[in-house]
């Protein structure tokens, strides 16, 4: 079973998605410990014209969705409760950065198979949503990259040089012709598609229903 995970780092859904896709994921192979699963980490913008500097979280958000202060504070409870259900923890994530660099470290991770790039996703997450870092600022994706298991003079390369840019949009632009226009978005095998940061046991059972 192939899973590609499509999701943005700015996207805090897409890590409470991340951490229930994986609950299911251990579910569904304690149940089948032969089946074969892959997780592959695919990239998706939800501010690619954001400059250098970021924006202020709040009102961008407000502005974005247009939200008023008091929906925004209950939208942001209801983040930490469901990230808390599958162990996930939010904190002030005061403004809203660039990602696209991110997304070329983490495509960069993907070719050294193994678990390098799903480590490196969740390192991005907690220190985006947890702890507030700018994921586009090249010291914490060089810290980030190398305490996933990456080298840490090619991360350098990669960051200085903007290598992976074409790929990254290639695969956006390939996501995106494929109807993906929000995240997380699942494809399963290709053919099958989950949307949205579902509790584990729906996921579970989707993905129980499609391993069958």
């Amino acid at each position: 079973m192939r899973i590609d995970f499509i999701s943005d780092v700015a996207c805090p859904w897409c890590a409470v998605g991340l951490n229930a896709l994986e609950l299911a994921l251990e579910e569904l192979q304690r149940e089948r410990p032969g089946l074969d699963i892959t997780l592959h980490v695919q990239p998706f913008e939800l501010n690619p014209t954001l400059g250098p500097d970021g924006e202020d979280a709040a009102a961008h958000l407000k502005a974005k969705y247009g939200m008023s202060d008091a929906q925004l504070a209950a939208a942001r409870a209801n983040l930490r409760e469901r990230g808390a259900a599958v162990g996930f923890e939010f904190g002030e994530r005061l403004r809203v950065w660039n990602t696209f660099d991110a997304h070329r470290v983490l495509h960069h991770a993907g070719l050294h198979g193994g678990d390098v790039q799903r480590r490196l996703k969740h390192a991005l997450l907690q220190a985006y949503h947890r702890d507030g870092r700018n994921p586009a600022a090249a010291d914490v994706l060089l810290e980030l990259a190398t305490g996933a298991g990456l080298d840490a003079d090619e991360v350098r390369d990669v960051i200085a040089s903007g290598v992976h840019g074409d790929e990254v949009r290639a695969a956006e632009a390939e996501w995106q012709d494929a109807g993906i226009r929000a995240v997380p978005s699942i494809v399963i095998d290709g053919r099958h598609l989950l949307q949205g940061a579902h509790p584990p046991e729906v996921f579970a059972q989707a993905l129980r229903q499609l391993a069958g």
